[in-house]
C-alpha cells in the first residue's frame, strides 16, 4: 500500500519528457532521478517526496522505449504511477524494473495536483483522501505483483532460482 501527495500530468507524456535523452549517457539511478520531468516540471524533484505518487491521463510513458524513464521516477522516490492508460512498452519496463502502476481511469481524471491518494495494489483501489473517494482499478495478476514485490523482475528470477533445489543431473 502506498500513500503520497499527486503530482498530476497530462495526456501523452513521452519518455523524453520523462527523463531527457541528453542524461542518457548514466546508468547510475540517482543521476537519472536528479532529471527526471524537468522539462515538463523544472521544480518537480526539488518537491517530490519519497512515497508520493504521480497521476496521469491518457498514454503515459509514449514514445521510445526507454527502460531509464521508470527507473528515473522510482529513484525520485515516486511509490507509483496512477494512469488513464499507459503506452504499452512503459507498461512493461516499469513492472520489470519494479515501479508499481495501476491503470485506473475514474482516479486519474478525479485527482488533482496536491490531494492526497492512498493505493492498494492487491485490491486494485485508489483512494483520495482528500476528496473522500473511492475508486476501483483492475488488481495486477499474482506474478506480476510478486515482480514488483520483488523490486524488479531480476530480484523475482533470483528469488524464484534461490529457491529451486538443483535438478537430477
Amino acid at each position: 500500500m502506498f500513500e503520497g501527495t499527486v503530482f498530476k500530468f497530462g495526456r501523452d507524456v513521452d519518455t523524453d519528457v520523462i527523463i531527457p535523452a541528453r542524461y542518457l549517457n548514466t546508468t547510475d539511478p540517482q543521476e537519472l532521478a536528479a532529471h527526471v520531468m524537468e522539462d515538463i516540471d523544472p521544480e518537480f524533484i526539488n518537491r517530490v517526496k519519497a512515497g508520493d505518487i504521480i497521476v496521469a491521463e491518457e498514454n503515459f510513458g509514449c514514445g521510445s522505449s526507454r527502460e531509464q524513464a521508470p527507473v528515473a521516477i522510482k529513484a525520485a522516490g515516486a511509490a507509483c504511477v496512477v494512469a488513464v492508460s499507459f503506452a504499452r512498452i512503459f507498461y512493461r519496463n516499469a513492472i520489470n524494473i519494479g515501479l508499481p502502476i495501476l491503470v485506473c481511469p475514474e482516479a486519474a481524471r478525479g485527482a488533482e495536483s496536491g490531494d492526497l491518494l492512498r493505493v492498494n495494489l492487491d485490491k486494485g483501489e485508489v483512494v483520495n483522501l482528500t476528496k473522500q473517494k473511492i475508486y476501483q482499478a483492475d488488481r495486477f495478476p499474482e506474478f506480476m505483483q510478486e515482480i514488483v514485490a520483488a523490486g524488479g523482475l531480476m530480484n523475482r528470477v533470483k528469488e524464484k532460482l534461490a529457491g529451486r533445489r538443483p535438478g537430477p543431473s
